[in-house]
């Protein structure tokens, strides 16, 4: 790699954004930290800023700005909060950007990074589930790059290796079907919080935990998929693989297929997305595929997991319907975390919200916005009924 790249990482406190961080810390004669940023984990934003050295430091939450400007005084890096300073973090002088932030708090800055002609390492699923049209329309017209950090797409951006449209038949997405994988719908319906995070090969937050374990995740990473790659739903499959070491594959029109497989360590994804078009050396664990011995696959079951059928009929709905699926998810998902719903009504749920959807997709991020606001107040309200 020549000269030194540049990077900000918006949510740097949380697990992608503390393994870019990693991975950026331990080849400093190449990365250089520009900015950060957190929504409400000040102690943990500043004391990365310090051993980063970064020169911005960027709080969501304005009340923690004079915390964070004590905890940074004396270290030359400059302390801001709110949303001007999140999207200057995203467009100021970085090259490489981390998009880390969880929900729609990372639509704007993610755009702004975007319309700056930045490279945009995206590990935020809402901003493609969402805004994908804008957002790739808003890249061709800036020169901006995306780079796909989810492991799924990732490793589907791998294998295609700059293949065009026309060059492949499907795109395979891999699931690990979560801890709920051999459960049968009377079981699941039983499903505690604990269980439901209780992933069997990841360490993830809470929600996407649960919504491995509902196998939602690989709705919405459909719907990436298609924004990504330029697909039709019709040509991207699911595939359930528990070892979740294949991460995905591409069927190309000759009957080739390839695939690109690691250990389930976030680290990797990051860092091809990170040093590319090179690569760079990780901690990541090393795949003994001889002691694995068995890799196996099996189609979803979509009477057992109603969230793929649900995900693919809001991308063919199109319109604003990909918003409302990923707001009432959400809604959902802490409605069932904070015990108030059972673990199947995250999906009837989600569904029933559906059946109200518009057709009409949104012109922009305000718009956007506005709509996730308006389902999320009434799948709050849906949930408040369920468990009353």
């Amino acid at each position: 790699m020549s000269g030194i790249k540049t990077v900000s990482i918006l949510g740097a406190t949380g697990s992608v954004g503390g393994s870019t961080l990693d991975l950026v810390q331990r080849s400093p004669d190449r990365f250089e930290v520009i900015a950060l940023t957190a929504a409400t984990r000040v102690d943990e934003l500043a004391a990365a800023a310090r051993t980063s050295g970064a020169k911005l430091a960027v709080i969501g939450d304005e009340s923690l700005l004079p915390r964070l400007r004590e905890q940074l005084a004396g270290t030359g890096c400059r302390a801001e909060a709110g949303a001007d300073a999140l999207r200057e973090a995203a467009a100021g002088e970085a090259e490489w950007v981390m998009a880390a932030i969880v929900g729609c708090a990372g639509l704007d800055p993610v755009m702004a990074a975007i319309e700056a002609g930045r490279t945009v390492a995206l590990a935020n699923k809402e901003a493609l589930v969402t805004a994908g049209s804008l957002m790739i329309d808003a890249a061709r017209s800036s020169g901006a790059t995306i780079l796909p950090v989810d492991s799924e797409h990732n490793a589907i951006f791998q294998c295609l290796a700059g293949s065009t449209a026309d060059q492949i038949a499907k795109l395979v997405l891999t699931a690990s079907g979560g801890p709920f994988l051999a459960r049968s719908r009377a079981e699941m319906a039983t499903m505690t919080p604990d269980q439901a995070v209780a992933h069997p090969n990841w360490s993830m937050g809470a929600k996407i935990s649960v919504d491995s374990a509902t196998m939602m995740n690989k709705g919405l990473e459909l719907i990436e998929a298609h924004h990504l790659f330029g697909l039709p739903a019709d040509r991207i499959e699911i595939l359930v693989h528990p070892q979740s070491v294949v991460h995905s594959m591409v069927e190309f029109v000759d009957g080739s297929v390839l695939a690109q497989l690691g250990s389930p360590d976030m680290r990797i994804p990051i860092a091809f997305a990170l040093a590319f078009p090179e690569r760079i050396p990780t901690p990541a664990a090393r795949l003994d595929l001889g002691a694995l011995g068995t890799l196996s696959f099996q189609a979803p079951d979509e009477r057992r997991f109603p969230a793929l059928r649900i995900a693919r009929e809001a991308l063919e709905q199109g319109g604003a319907a990909p918003i409302m699926l990923n707001a009432a998810n959400e809604i959902a998902v802490a409605a069932f975390l904070a015990g108030r719903i059972g673990f199947l009504d995250i999906a009837a749920l989600v569904e029933h919200v559906l059946g109200q959807a518009s057709a009409t997709a949104p012109r922009s991020i305000a718009e956007v916005i506005d709509i996730d606001a308006a389902i999320r107040q009434a799948a709050e309200a849906m949930t408040k009924e369920r468990a009353a």
